[in-house]
């Protein structure tokens, strides 16, 4: 007699003669696994991006477009009481369209400035030479010192009683009487026979923001002037071009995609600018920029809401303006370089 045995099958386990497949969650390829390691190395940052920059942009709009006053934000809701009474108060009021001149006016010069200052320093450092890493190292002190201590220096060698700008002016230039640099609104010069009014609070503010911040645009362009090579500029010098000739067709084509980058970086951050205006001036004497507007508005009035229409139009302005730039001149300077 022949005994038959019978042998169970285990759980889970495929029959055999090749069977139905098990019920089960299929292997990780190769693509997935990157996908979910990106996204476990950009979610982080995503998170830190949207508290810290998306929520906030989202509330201030949410508040441009309701009555809002600064002991109103706790109670207040997403679904609140919707207006344009902001937008109608913020562009008929007076001072906004003068601020926004203003602020023009101030962040073209500056950023100008800042870059042209730069672009001379760094062609002036270029050339290994004696001491030359110390040098460097000092131009950076404008841009790290604090803030609060450069400003305050600098009204200090302004004041009109105790200033060592005036005193410099008396002994050498002939002053007769000392000149308030930060609370002059318009100033009267004679040139050349001509007598006409330069806004001197404005100039000056303008002059402590190109001094303060030319190291930026000096690191981008020495980094981008040690990448040229000497090649280039040693073979135009034997072919006979002048400085100025080497300067126009060898290296101002090279700089000038950081040029235009540097314009926008500084663009940016100068139409935003806020501490170093309130710091030296307050905002008075012609210097009233939108971001000092915006304070006055939640400090002097406490209207949160007509702030936030204010700082959502300005930041309108902005991407106009930006988006000019990038229409009509980023294709040609990246042609030209």
């Amino acid at each position: 007699m022949t005994t038959t045995h019978s042998r169970t099958a285990s759980p889970g386990s495929a029959p055999a003669g090749g069977g139905r497949k098990t019920r089960g969650r299929p292997p990780l390829t190769a693509s997935r696994r990157e996908n979910r390691a990106g996204l476990a190395f950009v979610t982080p940052t995503f998170l830190v991006v949207l508290v810290v920059v998306l929520i906030p942009i989202l509330w201030t709009v949410l508040l441009a477009f309701q009555h809002a006053g600064l002991v109103d934000i706790q109670g207040m809701g997403v679904f609140g009481n919707w207006t344009l009474d902001n937008f109608r108060d913020v562009l008929g009021s007076a001072g906004f369209w003068s601020s926004l001149a203003t602020t023009l006016i101030y962040t073209v010069g500056a950023t100008a400035g800042s870059i042209v200052l730069g672009l001379i320093a760094a062609l002036a450092l270029r050339k290994p030479f004696r001491g030359r890493g110390l040098l460097r190292g000092s131009m950076l002190l404008p841009y790290v010192a604090p803030v609060v201590a450069v400003a305050f220096v600098w009204e200090v060698a302004l004041s009109p009683q105790y200033g060592i700008v005036n005193d410099w002016g008396a002994a050498l230039l002939g002053w007769d009487d000392p000149i308030a640099f930060l609370s002059t609104r318009e100033y009267r010069v004679s040139l050349l026979g001509l007598e006409f009014d330069i806004p001197l609070a404005l100039l000056t503010v303008i002059a402590f923001e190109i001094w303060r911040y030319f190291p930026f645009a000096f690191l981008f362009l020495l980094a981008r002037l040690q990448a040229v090579p000497d090649g280039l500029e040693e073979a135009a010098t034997v072919d006979g071009a002048t400085v100025t000739q080497r300067f126009r067709h060898i290296l101002l084509p090279q700089l000038m995609p950081v040029i235009a980058l540097l314009c926008v970086l500084r663009f940016i951050m100068t139409f935003n600018k806020f501490d170093d205006v309130y710091l030296l001036t307050g905002g008075g004497s012609g210097t009233d920029v939108a971001a000092v507007r915006v304070y006055d508005f939640l400090t002097s009035r406490y209207d949160v809401g007509a702030a936030a229409a204010q700082a959502l139009v300005l930041a309108v302005v902005l991407m106009v303006l930006l988006g000019i730039y990038f229409k009509f001149f980023a294709r040609k300077v990246q042609e030209e370089a």
